[in-house]
């Protein structure tokens, strides 16, 4: 079946060629994301790999399968991407940042450019078991936590961590992807995993709570109820203790209820009840637009969006993003209307959000 849809394809036969790779665009896409870091760059390097199996079908001798073979495509269009990124810096949109004056962060770290994924484009998501050498679960290797740390790796061990520990490609298989040894791929391997396992939080806490459960949802609503009505007390006793927040690109890092709490309290409008949480879902977490009401028209207008890590019954982390531009890929609005958001945010979440 597939030598015959392969030979179709081969003669020019465009249908054929969409029946060949449309069953791995999704998952292409989802890991052309992790290794950049963008959800625009992610899908324009999908349709550029595309683009280049179409024309380069007559040299694939079917050795190894069509998937590993876009895979090569792939992985190799993010790596050269990566390097044109680090030659030419990225122009950065100036984010609704924090203000000047916010308290003393707990550490300061180089900038990490990298965007949420919408929950929406998992949906018809293929549930493709991963190879045996498979260290992290789909669910977790999405996690935003995992996607920053890759971030922080250089390209070509992101690239090896990324196919061995996510997708479960053997070495071997890694090694003829990347054009690379099997002994090469193995010491970037060691060299990621140990990077990563720094960064990230230990795999035996507990687990978050199911997406969109009583006990997420219960969870979330009293984050919502604490945020809108400036109630620091209720915000500190929702978090673990110790709890980031983070505000990508922004270096400010504040870990601990006494730091995050003192960074919002120093925020111009806490305490005037001005914040308004609309629900979304980003990398299978809880995240919300934020809103913040105009004093002068019955306006609220996008500030930020805000990803919540769930350990537990307690919040791990809460990471903001200050782009706006990001809203419409979760279908929420740039304004709202005072009247429309006030109390909205409750019922929303009630239904599960977007």
């Amino acid at each position: 079946m597939i030598e015959s849809t392969l030979a179709r394809a081969r003669a020019g036969d465009g249908e054929a060629f969409r029946e060949l790779t449309e069953p791995y665009r999704r998952e292409l896409q989802t890991h052309c994301y992790r290794m950049l870091g963008s959800v625009q760059d992610a899908e324009d390097t999908v349709q550029e790999t595309l683009l280049a199996a179409w024309r380069g079908l007559g040299g694939f001798q079917g050795r190894a399968s069509v998937r590993a073979w876009l895979y090569r495509i792939a992985t190799n269009r993010c790596l050269n991407a990566l390097r044109d990124t680090a030659r030419r810096p990225r122009p950065q949109q100036p984010p609704a940042g924090p203000p000047p004056d916010v308290p003393e962060p707990t550490r300061r770290l180089e900038p990490l450019w990298f965007e949420p994924y919408p929950d929406t484009l998992l949906e018809d998501l293929p549930d493709t078991a991963p190879g045996p050498d498979a260290r992290y679960e789909s669910r977790e290797s999405l996690a935003l936590a995992f996607v920053a740390g890759l971030q922080r790796l250089p390209p070509r061990q992101r690239a090896v961590l990324v196919l061995r520990d996510v997708l479960g490609f053997r070495t071997a298989e890694v090694a003829d992807l990347l054009d690379s040894s099997g002994v090469s791929v193995n010491s970037a391997l060691q060299r990621a995993r140990a990077a990563l396992d720094g960064q990230l939080p230990a795999r035996d806490r507990d687990r978050a709570p199911l997406p969109r459960s009583p006990r997420e949802r219960e969870l979330v609503g009293r984050f919502v109820d604490a945020m809108e009505n400036s109630d620091v007390d209720g915000l500190v006793a929702l978090l673990a203790d110790d709890a980031w927040l983070t505000m990508p690109p922004e270096p400010l890092e504040y870990q601990g209820r006494e730091a995050i709490a003192r960074f919002y309290e120093t925020l111009a409008w806490w305490g005037g009840k001005a914040l308004r949480l609309v629900p979304a879902r980003a990398n299978g977490q809880p995240a919300f637009g934020s809103y913040l009401r105009d004093p002068t028209s019955p306006i609220a207008h996008a500030y930020g969006l805000v990803v919540l890590s769930l350990e537990g019954d307690r919040i791990s982390a809460i990471t903001r993003f200050g782009d706006n531009g990001l809203f419409p890929r979760f279908g929420l609005p740039r304004t709202l209307r005072d009247q429309a958001c006030s109390g909205s945010s409750r019922s929303v979440l009630h239904h599960g959000g977007h």
